[in-house]
């Protein structure tokens, strides 16, 4: 198999700030670094063969496994599943529809996505929709379409939706979701809102300058952000023990399964006389 230069490749990463304001009903504000993954899904295993710290569905120091997103029919990876998925809600693309996932990938085998973004794009790189892959730590996934009918001509998807999705025991579940995704570029600028009605309850940003994926620029963004998916885990508990100490009201995931629809790898408590997931 030939490997094409990085030149030739869209896959690529960023270096990211992370941004959380929590507006109420105690204020709450953060900013940390991060690094992630944009990954063209039909270059996985060129990347595989062009870098020693990253590989698809196999060891390495970065690992992207399939089985880490939306779930596929056996044989199929996350491209298929994806496109699947799309097509399930009523929105048929191309067939050669590119898909870019800006997502973490495993570190020493651990991972943690709080959330993962797909951005579809045609053979004229003209964007098609996005999708927002929710995750929490019960290891369930909500994935939300952003359709043509969101996109505004330019650069960027936005939408307003229903959360039914339970993210943080600190945030009720029937708020809304304001997504706001810019398509990746020379710079990364997304942003998710819980909103109540009209009024915003936590503003959230991820920014961030793109890199060339390399085995050096991995090793660099390794030292700056090292085990990083650890990070983002430690930080979600760390920060969830600060709400808990400023007693900002807490939901617990049993008591409303009616109010968590669409997910994906459900947890036992929806299993059990909830609702079936989509």
């Amino acid at each position: 198999m030939s490997v094409p230069p990085v030149a030739a490749l869209r896959s690529c990463l960023y270096d990211c700030s992370v941004m959380h304001h929590r507006l109420g009903p105690k204020e709450h504000h953060f900013r940390y670094g991060i690094f992630q993954f944009c990954l063209d899904l039909d270059e996985l295993d060129a990347l595989s063969a062009r870098h020693r710290l990253f590989h698809h569905n196999r060891p390495a120091l970065y690992r992207f496994n399939d089985s880490d997103h939306l779930p596929a029919a056996e044989g199929l990876g996350t491209k298929a599943a994806i496109l699947a998925w799309i097509t399930s809600q009523g929105l048929s693309l191309p067939a050669d529809t590119r898909v870019l996932l800006l997502t973490h990938c495993r570190v020493f085998g651990y991972i943690f996505n709080p959330v993962s973004f797909y951005f579809c794009l045609d053979a004229r790189d003209r964007p098609l929709c996005a999708i927002a892959e929710v995750g929490n730590t019960f290891g369930e996934l909500k994935p939300f379409l952003l359709g043509p009918e969101h996109f505004d001509g330019e650069d960027r998807f936005h939408r307003i939706v229903p959360k039914y999705f339970y993210v943080s025991p600190f945030s009720a579940l029937d708020l809304e979701f304001d997504f706001k995704l810019r398509v990746p570029g020379e710079q990364l600028d997304i942003h998710i809102d819980d909103r109540e009605g009209d009024r915003p309850i936590l503003l959230t940003a991820l920014t961030g300058r793109r890199l060339p994926l390399t085995d050096a620029n991995l090793a660099r963004l390794t030292l700056k952000y090292p085990l990083i998916t650890l990070r983002v885990i430690t930080l979600i508990h760390w920060h969830a023990l600060k709400l808990w100490w400023k007693n900002v009201p807490w939901h617990r995931k049993a008591a409303n399964p009616q109010l968590q629809q669409g997910v994906f790898n459900a947890h036992a408590s929806l299993r059990n006389g909830a609702p079936p997931k989509s």
